[in-house]
């Protein structure tokens, strides 16, 4: 059977055995009823454990909208015009609203970029910038000693509103809710805080129940006040199908208990070949995006078993300390027991990729070239179908194959 695995804008084409596949997974079918602009309506018509965001603001308020950077999936541009009418009849003017990209500790955004995503009638109606880690306020610091730096028009606004989209994070448990405030506007000393608790066995994906990454970041969003939040699920063609609005909890809870039904998949058993891709642009730019595709692979793959990444990574590593700590690793397994001692926002996610390598074989498919990716204990292939014939011959002709086209997004459960 012939697969396309998302690539950058295209695809690797892939000839998997048919007598080989364990499972394909795709999404779960789930009811759809409104999707798009007219879904992000509703859910600002029908808010979960709070009045309409119209009812909240007032004229003359300073509004700051924080949303996703390219990094994400998030169409912005798809909700923003529903969420300016909202605003518009509560009386409040466009000067007023300033629509925040949330960079975290990625790198900044061009003004084409900014512009593609906030959509052309935001861009022409409201301020919209990159959040900046050298321009924030101190507010304070939670219960687990993060301190609560927040990028200064957040931070001054009068009301928040938080944008994004929900899906798995491999140690937040899900994306979305108070992730936007921290990390999303904070600065690199206050994530580097909050992610030292992804080593915790409670971090992790789709896991809330004991989590502190999660919980500490809820904390940070309390202190500085989340007012609203308009969040959405996103299928696999990154279409809207589910939007949900309101408390900065409740509706952040209720939007990820609709991801579990669409994207939470349980399995027989672990593969000896997993197949996954980031499902393509814009969440394979860089390894360190391409990641979280590998993270919940991990889940699916037998001990000793090989994991084939698909992504293009066209932008390399895609940040300076992940880099750095690749580079500086005389091993894999150190990056796990340096982590644990000096843990540093960027070397994470190679702490991260050697925890994968500790129980199976990783061959990247990429545009990065061989020595790059050898450089991060990574095998290089230049094509997924390479990667597979290899695979299939190391293991046997009755290996069995998992394929994970949309690898971001969904969760394996095995036993």
């Amino acid at each position: 059977m012939e697969f396309e695995l998302g690539f950058g804008t295209g695809v690797q084409k892939v000839t998997v055995p048919d007598r080989n596949i364990l499972a394909v997974l795709t999404p779960n079918e789930v009811k759809r009823g409104l999707t798009g602009e007219a879904e992000v309506r509703r859910a600002l018509e029908q808010p979960i454990g709070s009045a309409r965001l119209r009812d909240i603001v007032k004229p003359g308020e300073r509004i700051a909208v924080v949303t996703s950077d390219i990094t994400r999936p998030m169409p912005t541009y798809k909700v923003m015009p529903a969420l300016l009418d909202e605003l518009y009849a509560a009386g409040v003017r466009p000067e007023d609203v300033t629509l925040v990209f949330a960079l975290g500790s990625h790198r900044p955004q061009t003004e084409e970029e900014r512009r593609r995503l906030a959509g052309e009638r935001a861009w022409a109606e409201i301020r919209c910038v990159d959040s900046d880690p050298e321009d924030c306020v101190h507010m304070g610091v939670t219960s687990r000693g993060t301190p609560v730096d927040i990028f200064r028009p957040v931070a001054q606004a009068d009301r928040r509103i938080c944008l994004g989209n929900i899906e798995y994070h491999y140690f937040a448990g899900y994306s979305g809710g108070a992730k936007a405030i921290m990390p999303g506007v904070s600065t690199r000393a206050a994530i580097q805080s909050n992610h030292a608790r992804m080593v915790e066995d409670t971090s992790r994906a789709g896991n809330l129940s004991g989590n502190n990454v999660r919980a500490d970041m809820e904390e940070a969003g309390a202190m500085v006040g989340v007012d609203f939040i308009l969040n959405v699920v996103l299928d696999e063609h990154k279409e809207i199908i589910r939007a949900v609005a309101g408390d900065v909890t409740l509706a952040h809870r209720e939007g990820c208990r609709f991801l579990d039904t669409l994207y939470l998949k349980k399995l027989p058993a672990r593969a000896d070949i997993v197949l996954v891709s980031q499902g393509g642009a814009p969440k394979d730019l860089n390894l360190y995006q391409t990641q979280k595709a590998l993270d919940n692979a991990k889940h699916a793959v037998k001990k000793g078993g090989t994991v084939i990444l698909v992504g293009s990574c066209r932008e390399g590593f895609g940040e300076k300390v992940f880099s750095q700590w690749l580079a500086q690793a005389p091993d894999a397994h150190s990056m796990i027991e340096r982590v644990r001692t000096d843990f540093q926002l960027g070397g994470h996610k190679a702490a991260a990729i050697a925890m994968v390598l500790e129980n199976a074989r990783v061959v990247l498919v990429s545009q990065m070239d061989d020595e790059t990716v050898r450089s991060a204990f990574l095998t290089p292939a230049h094509s997924a179908q390479e990667a597979l014939d290899d695979a299939l011959r190391r293991y046997g002709p009755d290996a069995s194959v998992l394929i994970m086209p949309y690898g971001g997004s969904t969760l394996p459960v095995c036993p």
